[in-house]
């Protein structure tokens, strides 16, 4: 089986449809899955609902989804550092639903290992238990938190070989990996894709498992906020 595709286009073929779930991995703008993103943008598809840690910044990563009017909910730890994300949730056009970032991992890590929910003592007595099941173990008032499965999920990845198997740098594994395992189909985008056998099995981070398509191509790896030291004066 061939996982390996010649664009990011050609890797979301068939995959996209109106009204999906996507999950995607990255936190800020380290390791998000950035020509995945600029792919379904120019696909058009719209009224998504997307799971990931934050949503970009202004006209880039997911950002721009949103730019396209694309996204119709985000299930989101934070908000910033996006103006349009904060306009259109403040405006009412976009729906958002709020989650600790520990919360969403495992929520995101539950839906790949099949578990359909989780108890957590994280957002008791604040506006994210509202409406949520509650429960009291051992005299401590739990929430009741549901898996995520995706309709696809969308990830970046450093290497590759052709079976799938993963291997992240650095924190840019972050969300990658849960985001990765709750999608009913996974694609990956990577920097390089190396020779079966090449990768030391006890380095590999994701399994080929969880992954359907492969593109490889080059980021741009932009900085969320640039922050030098003034230059001494001589």
């Amino acid at each position: 089986m061939n996982k390996v595709y010649p664009s990011a286009a050609a890797a979301l073929d068939g995959l996209l449809k109106d009204g999906m779930l996507i999950a995607a991995g990255g936190f800020g703008l380290c390791g998000i899955p950035e020509l995945l993103i600029a792919a379904i943008r120019d696909a058009g598809t719209k009224g998504l609902t997307v799971a990931s840690n934050n949503a970009g910044v202004d006209g880039f990563g997911l950002g721009q989804l949103l730019e396209t009017r694309q996204v119709k909910k985000m299930i989101s730890s934070y908000v910033g550092e996006n103006a349009e994300f904060m306009r259109q949730y403040l405006s009412g056009e976009l729906e958002l639903e709020f989650n600790p970032q520990g919360t969403l991992a495992e929520r995101m890590r539950a839906g790949g290992a099949g578990i359909p929910g989780f108890y957590t003592a994280t957002g008791v007595g604040t506006v994210i238990a509202e409406g949520k099941e509650h429960h009291d173990f051992d005299g401590k008032t739990y929430i009741l938190e549901r898996g995520i499965v995706a309709d696809l999920s969308i990830v970046k990845a450093w290497k590759a070989d052709p079976s799938g198997n993963l291997v992240f740098r650095k924190t840019a594994r972050n969300f990658n990996v849960p985001a990765a395992t709750c999608g009913k189909t996974c694609v990956v985008e990577v920097e390089e894709i190396v020779p079966l056998g090449s990768l030391d099995p006890d380095a590999i981070h994701l399994p080929g498992i969880y992954v359907h398509r492969i593109v490889q191509g080059q980021h741009e790896k932009r900085i969320e906020q640039r922050t030098v030291r003034k230059r001494e004066a001589v």
